[in-house]
């Protein structure tokens, strides 16, 4: 288990757990927050699921999660979901003597090398896409999440929209039975050592990642036909073609979206908070901490890898969070006006 944990001199330490992939968003802005008279955060890297369970078990003050609850489920566990920032998963490889954005993939081709289709680099249909690399004749090794992890849910969503077979075998989940030989790991820095262990692996991490380590990305034909790279243009497209600026449908998946220069794996990351706090002292601690976030840290957003939300989406959620009461059913003694006025 990875942790990220900044402590305040007031004392007062927020506990948050779940997404890997948002862990490093977390601890960049939580720094910030304390130096700047902020309490503290306790956030434990234990991917997605980990933290929809802590989440429904109240365990925590959040939960993280790269996937949002269906609005069926929230309302079921009374709980009350947003994002905090927009990302991307992106396939890397190790295949010695390829630079990172050399090799090209389609959605089809993805899909088929992780349906064992494919199996060596020297395969007819790669050679096709990339006439101008050469590939060795050497196996493709896989490398996947074991962890119950987000990353996995929005890979396979999109592996699910680009291949009938994959829809139909395998579908989209936290977890998956992945079939054929593969390398199983826990969490997005797992996958980062097994890639570069083995040589002539393929593996899916979050953008971050690939920025933070290095990798080797592969550039990805989208939706409509061009191959493009990852990173904020891509993601920012992908959110700028769905519904969560108009409907607030944090729940469609921004997988697969139109747009010439869109990302086809973009993602969220998403905040999960009990509708009734136990322990409003803590909870508003938690709101002021997110309120101050979307106010203050649109540029270390940035350069964590993520992207910022448009204020439209933004003034959506501050709508969200005045739907929290307390165990008596009474709103939380707070407001966005009073958030701002208190803010350090």
């Amino acid at each position: 288990m990875v942790g990220a944990t900044v402590a305040s001199a007031a004392g007062l330490e927020i506990t948050g757990a779940g997404s890997s992939a948002a862990q490093p968003l977390y601890r960049s802005l939580s720094e910030l927050y304390v130096k700047s008279g902020g309490a503290g955060l306790d956030y434990k890297s234990i991917g997605s699921s980990g933290g929809i369970k802590k989440i429904k078990e109240r365990a925590v003050d959040f939960g993280g999660s790269d996937v949002a609850m269906a609005k069926e489920e929230l309302a079921k566990e009374k709980l009350i979901c947003f994002p905090s920032a927009i990302s991307g998963v992106v396939p890397v490889v190790n295949i010695p003597g390829v630079r990172s954005g050399d090799l090209r993939l389609s959605g089809e081709i993805l899909a088929a090398i992780f349906l064992h289709k494919i199996v060596r680099w020297n395969d007819p249909a790669l050679l096709a896409l990339n006439p101008r690399l050469h590939l060795p004749n050497r196996p493709i090794a896989l490398v996947v999440r074991q962890d119950g992890s987000g990353t996995t849910y929005n890979f396979t969503d999109y592996l699910s929209q680009v291949s009938d077979e994959w829809r139909q075998s395998y579908g989209r989940n936290f977890t998956i039975q992945w079939p054929g030989a593969v390398t199983q790991v826990k969490g997005s820095e797992g996958v980062v050592k097994a890639l570069a262990q083995t040589a002539g692996a393929i593996a899916y991490v979050d953008y971050h990642f690939v920025v933070q380590d290095k990798l080797s990305f592969v550039k990805l034909s989208n939706r409509d036909g061009n191959f493009v790279v990852p990173g904020a243009a891509g993601f920012a497209a992908a959110l700028a073609n769905s519904a969560w600026p108009t409907d607030a449908r944090y729940e469609e998946m921004l997988t697969n979206k139109a747009g010439r220069d869109t990302w086809p794996i973009a993602t969220g990351t998403f905040i999960l908070m009990p509708q009734t706090s136990r322990n409003p002292e803590r909870t508003v601690a938690a709101l002021k901490f997110f309120v101050w976030s979307f106010l203050h840290g649109d540029a270390i957003t940035g350069k964590a890898d993520f992207v910022p939300l448009p204020d439209l989406v933004q003034g959506r959620i501050y709508s969200e969070m005045t739907k929290i009461s307390d165990v008596t059913g009474q709103p939380l003694r707070w407001s966005f006006s009073g958030l701002l006025a208190s803010s350090p």
